[in-house]
């Protein structure tokens, strides 16, 4: 029994300096902050712990904070294994337009409001129970003032003059009936108003934007390729105003907004040439659907700058055919856009027009009168200020905004 009992003094003796020894290190180690890199997974919590598991020492602030691991640690840690890094820098946020169908529909109130002066005046005269020559003079003049062109508003009238003697009739529902149809027959239904929005022969269709200064041509591209990227095309926007301040930035923040890149020159009073021709190469290249081209405001009497616009188009198309020549005018500016639309179009060959600002104090008859003037459909028309105020064109909705 001596043996066994000094046995067992020496089994106790050992494992006292043990436990002695090891809550030494431990001390020592958590006195020099010493812990894993990788944080336990506690539930869902992708391995942070809760506020339960947290003891005070570990909150910031206290004695021991969490040492950063370095790149060794992550690259060898296995996935989701609770590693804490600052959260990726968001991306920019991407706008979805709104989709161009409809649009008209739901500016009908806008439209409306501004042309009472055609549509209400009118019938207000013609419904009025009296039609003599003093007011069909009088009925002939609201439509000249507003912007219809002589031409066509003796046409209007020599119609509805010919109605009333045939019909006899003169209340207001027959005279609005009437009315809509002598309007929209100048308007045209029939006339091409879709916008090339699409491949052509594997390449991507070319759009050229032309209008003089202050019209708005920048703000109607990046109003444009809204309208396009809601219809789900791929498009590049070429920044060949290269004159104006700040022009190619105001594009490219236009095309930020809906995920668009834009072509541009890194400074002021490049050729403008060569610009739309890199854009044309660059759509071609990232196989878009569409490429806009942004051109810079020229008044439509000074030859040299007209001229200049020509080059810009033959340059262009020795890399591309051009699908669309969408000329911008400012609907508030009368007969003086039917001036300028005449200069662009001996110029560059324009194949659609946009108006702009119809909402303000422009006139419904500018529509008639500047096709009739140059030939070609007015393709879209600007009803605001918003980014998505931009609509394609219908004849049917824009004539009973007119008279309703």
């Amino acid at each position: 029994m001596g043996f066994i009992d000094t046995l067992w003094e020496w089994v106790a003796v050992i494992v006292g300096i043990v436990v002695v020894g090891g809550g030494l290190v431990l001390g020592l180690m958590r006195g020099r902050g010493g812990r894993s890199a990788t944080l336990p997974r506690t539930g869902d919590t992708g391995g942070i712990p809760d506020a339960s598991e947290v003891r005070p020492s570990d909150r910031p602030g206290g004695i021991d904070t969490l040492p950063r691991p370095d790149a060794t640690d992550i690259a060898e840690a296995e996935p989701d294994a609770g590693v804490v890094d600052a959260p990726p820098a968001s991306a920019p946020t991407i706008e979805r337009p709104e989709a161009p169908a409809g649009r008209l529909q739901r500016l009908r109130a806008r439209l409306a409001r501004s042309n009472s002066v055609l549509g209400k005046g009118l019938l207000a005269l013609l419904a009025g129970g009296r039609l003599d020559e003093a007011t069909w003079e009088e009925v002939e003049e609201t439509l000249i003032g507003a912007d219809l062109g002589v031409e066509a508003s003796t046409q209007v009238v020599d119609a509805l003059r010919a109605r009333v003697a045939a019909a006899g009739s003169t209340d207001e529902a027959t005279m609005r009936g009437w009315l809509r149809a002598e309007l929209l027959a100048l308007v045209d239904p029939s006339m091409d108003r879709s916008i090339a929005d699409s491949r052509v022969d594997g390449r991507p269709a070319c759009i050229l934007v032309v209008g003089v200064n202050g019209v708005g041509k920048t703000t109607t591209v990046g109003k444009l390729a809204r309208v396009l990227v809601a219809q789900d095309k791929d498009v590049v926007l070429g920044a060949a105003d290269t004159f104006r301040a700040a022009a190619a930035d105001q594009l490219q923040t236009w095309g930020e907004r809906v995920g668009v890149p834009t072509i541009r020159s890194d400074r002021d009073g490049a050729d403008p040439a060569a610009v739309a021709f890199d854009a044309v190469s660059a759509a071609a290249e990232f196989e878009a659907d569409v490429v806009l081209i942004d051109t810079a405001g020229r008044l439509h009497t000074k030859v040299g700058l007209m001229d200049e616009l020509g080059k810009v188009k033959r340059v262009i198309e020795k890399k591309s055919p051009i699908d669309e020549v969408l000329l911008v005018l400012d609907a508030t500016t009368g007969q003086n856009g039917l001036r300028q639309a005449a200069a662009f179009t001996e110029a560059v060959e324009v194949t659609g027009i946009v108006l702009t600002k119809l909402d303000g104090t422009a006139k419904g008859g500018i529509v008639v009168a500047v096709q009739r003037e140059v030939g070609v459909p007015v393709k879209l028309i600007g009803l605001g200020e918003g980014p998505d105020d931009l609509a394609p064109f219908d004849p049917v909705a824009f004539v009973d905004a007119l008279v309703d």
